[in-house]
């Protein structure tokens, strides 16, 4: 059976709030708001597949998680596009278990190039990345998503100003721009301000999406993918909100990282239609 997008979805979001709540531990909120964007990343716009998938990249599309926290989508959104059994999904935070809370690479857990967690970091591993495909003549696109809350962090504007210098235009950088960290609103804790503005000022190339609506999501990987080899890294600004599809989660910090009662996650259930099969827990 081929399912939609918005079905896979609403089976991802079912993942992750089953998943967060069986391991008591984990981070829904922003799991939930870039849910769209990487169904569709991974299920139609990456030239990368789980037959073909290695960890080096070579000759292929690839993707890096910044925001290591939200592993949530990124091993719900693996599993249902066949990278390792969907069943594993229950193993989530388990000790010694492939799927931990952010993402490893010490068990080669297919999918994951490159463990994350350290907030920050992400984009320049993803440009080391991408300048490698470029020395090496490899015409595949690097992709990485940062969370707005973590662009707090120094080391994103470092990168960002190295991208534009080597002119990584091979490079399609993504933030889920939910306005929501641990603390607070991203502007009550640092003052993010206008995003695009500041990574115009960096030297790149900015677009913005609505990143819950699927027409759009693939309108805007398609502008995003016309303007690579121009010269100049690409951002796409996500405009999401924090916990989306669940209401009790939607547009708060409050679940960053707090794991739903069983109660909650029933109701949660009630919210989210299942499409793909839940797994065991």
């Amino acid at each position: 059976m081929e399912y939609t997008l918005q079905q896979i979805a609403s089976q991802v979001r079912r993942d992750i709030v089953r998943m967060v709540t069986a391991a008591a531990s984990g981070h829904p909120g922003g799991s939930l708001s870039s849910t769209d964007i990487l169904t569709r990343l991974f299920f139609k716009e990456m030239n990368v597949t789980p037959e073909t998938w290695t960890r080096s990249g070579e000759g292929l599309d690839q993707f890096f998680l910044s925001a290591g926290h939200i592993s949530p989508v990124l091993y719900s959104v693996l599993a249902r596009r066949g990278y390792f059994p969907v069943a594993e999904l229950a193993t989530f935070r388990r000790f010694g278990t492939r799927l931990q809370g952010h993402p490893s690479v010490r068990k080669g857990l297919p999918g994951v190039n490159q463990a994350a967690g350290s907030l920050g970091q992400g984009l320049s591993v993803a440009l080391g990345a991408a300048l490698a495909k470029k020395m090496s003549g490899d015409p595949h696109t690097v992709y990485v998503l940062l969370g707005d809350g973590e662009s707090e962090e120094g080391q994103v504007w470092e990168a960002a100003m190295s991208a534009a210098h080597y002119k990584a235009d091979n490079l399609i950088a993504m933030t889920d721009w939910n306005h929501q960290q641990i603390d607070g609103t991203t502007e009550d804790v640092a003052g993010l301000g206008d995003l695009r503005a500041k990574w115009e000022a960096f030297g790149w190339t900015v677009l913005e999406g609505d990143g819950h609506d699927f027409a759009d999501i693939e309108k805007t990987y398609a502008a995003a993918k016309a303007a690579l080899g121009k010269g100049k890294p690409v951002m796409i600004l996500w405009h999401t909100e924090m916990g989306h599809g669940v209401d009790f989660m939607a547009g708060t910090c409050k679940w960053h990282g707090k794991n739903p009662s069983v109660e909650q996650c029933a109701e949660a259930m009630k919210q989210l239609e299942e499409t793909m099969g839940d797994f065991a827990l």
